[in-house]
């Protein structure tokens, strides 16, 4: 409803006129004053119907285009009835305009929606920035690299991309050249990762206020293969030196002075066989740890019933324990998504294997699983802890920051005695790495040692 203010200023403007006209008309004594009355009170009551009427087409008319404009769409006529026909001529002017409106901002839409499939369906990690360089878009590639759940990225592992120096420098560079410029960057946090980045400044706005293009190319596995290809010769040549050494010193007796000799021959035979399990035992876990070196900057995809995993290492190993008794504390499920579940049973194998081996004998392995909001050492958010534990001499306090270290090991004789190739806790580190969770190792001397895993809940 028009207000009464403006209602009666209306009306005195519509008015004036014939109202001056019917004043002298009274004064000049044209008229009787009875009529002259009469006349002015119906020109006054006709201004102000007209202004009312004028004033309500004018509002249904405005209400009606900001209805258009708030919605995006146009608006179909009649949208005023009745209406003055002056005001069907704008209504019908306005409806073709909204309509023309309405067009262009449908085909926009049509150009943004392409625009963003396309850089969706890209293969390559492609991340879109605002002018102060803060995340406003990453297409699929993007975040199945950096951990995102959504195209508009607000912090994950994206942030220790955004905050290296390397980059900064880059889109500097681009910023002020106005070209593309490139960098070559390597994240050792939260997981290591080489890449190549493309910045390209974009003169025009993107449609979301983007700015600059970030185009990556990850290089981590064709980096990771030729440190593999180095590791693995400089490694292998120093592992295998001393079994390889035996094996051809008892090939060299057995062909010389034991030949004859059946007694040595079964003694020489059967030290052959354990050297030689030695050294394929070594090779297997060499190419083990060289393929989750390869996948690690990847996040695992799939899921696994955690408990269904333990239980069935544990039943595994449980021929192999003597007299070491194996516990096992768990749900009866847990079911738990992003994870690897060949990769997860392979850290459950070695560290039971590793509690069997430098465990008391006829000492007591336990393993237990459960989920956590939290805890001393562990992050603040849900995950599963796996913990083994035994009741065996222990590790010096010294020794624990090196045990994750390929082929390092505490009492190296011992180790070899009992068969370890010194890469197991290397291998779980890596795969732990992998599932973005946590190794701890806490122990004392006399007083065994317990291995934890935290793995995130999701």
């Amino acid at each position: 409803m028009p207000t009464p203010g403006r209602l009666l200023r209306t009306a005195a403007v519509i008015g004036a006129v014939p109202l001056l006209v019917q004043a002298i008309f009274l004064w000049t004594g044209e008229v009787g004053w009875r009529i002259g009355l009469l006349a002015c009170l119906a020109v006054a009551a006709m201004s102000g119907a007209l202004a009312w009427f004028w004033l309500e087409n004018l509002r249904r008319m405005t209400t009606a285009l900001h209805a258009a404009a708030d919605d995006g769409g146009g608006f179909s006529a009649p949208f005023i009835t009745p209406r003055l026909p002056a005001v069907a001529d704008v209504e019908e002017a306005l409806t073709r305009l909204a309509r023309s409106l309405q067009s262009r901002a449908e085909l926009v839409g049509r150009l943004r929606a392409a625009d963003a499939a396309i850089v969706e369906a890209l293969p390559d990690p492609l991340i879109v920035l605002s002018d102060d360089r803060a995340p406003l878009r990453a297409n699929g590639a993007a975040r199945a690299m950096f951990g995102l759940t959504t195209p508009y990225p607000a912090g994950g592992d994206l942030a220790a991309l955004l905050r290296h120096p390397a980059l900064s420098a880059a889109l500097d560079r681009a910023l002020t050249e106005r070209g593309p410029q490139a960098a070559d960057i390597h994240l050792p946090v939260p997981i290591e990762r080489d890449l190549s980045v493309q910045a390209i400044p974009m003169d025009q706005p993107m449609a979301d206020g983007g700015r600059l293009i970030l185009l990556l190319t990850d290089r981590t596995a064709m980096r990771a293969v030729e440190r593999m290809r180095a590791d693995f010769v400089a490694n292998a040549s120093h592992e295998l030196r001393s079994p390889l050494a035996s094996v051809i010193g008892f090939i060299e007796t057995l062909r010389g002075p034991a030949f004859d000799d059946e007694e040595a021959r079964e003694r020489f035979l059967a030290i052959m066989a354990t050297q030689s399990a030695r050294m394929q035992a070594l090779i297997d876990d060499l190419l083990s740890l060289s393929r989750i070196e390869l996948s690690e900057h990847q996040p695992p995809t799939g899921s696994a019933d955690l408990a269904a995993l333990l239980r069935a290492e544990v039943a595994a190993l449980e021929p192999l324990a003597g007299a070491t008794t194996l516990l096992v504390e768990a749900p009866a499920a847990l079911p738990t998504k992003a994870l690897d579940a060949t990769q997860i049973s392979q850290v459950m194998r070695n560290l039971l294997d590793n509690a069997l081996r430098h465990g008391r004998a006829g000492g007591e392995v336990r393993a237990t699983l459960a989920r956590v909001e939290g805890g001393a050492r562990l992050p603040s958010r849900p995950g599963v802890l796996l913990t083994v534990a035994d009741d065996g001499p222990g590790i010096p306090r010294e020794h624990i920051p090196r045990l994750t270290e390929r082929f390092y090991r505490v009492d190296a004789g011992r180790a070899r005695a009992t068969g370890g190739t010194g890469l197991g806790l290397a291998i779980v580190k890596h795969i732990v790495i992998r599932h973005r969770g946590q190794l701890l190792i806490e122990s004392e001397p006399g007083q065994g040692a317990q291995f934890r895993v935290w793995l995130p809940a999701d």
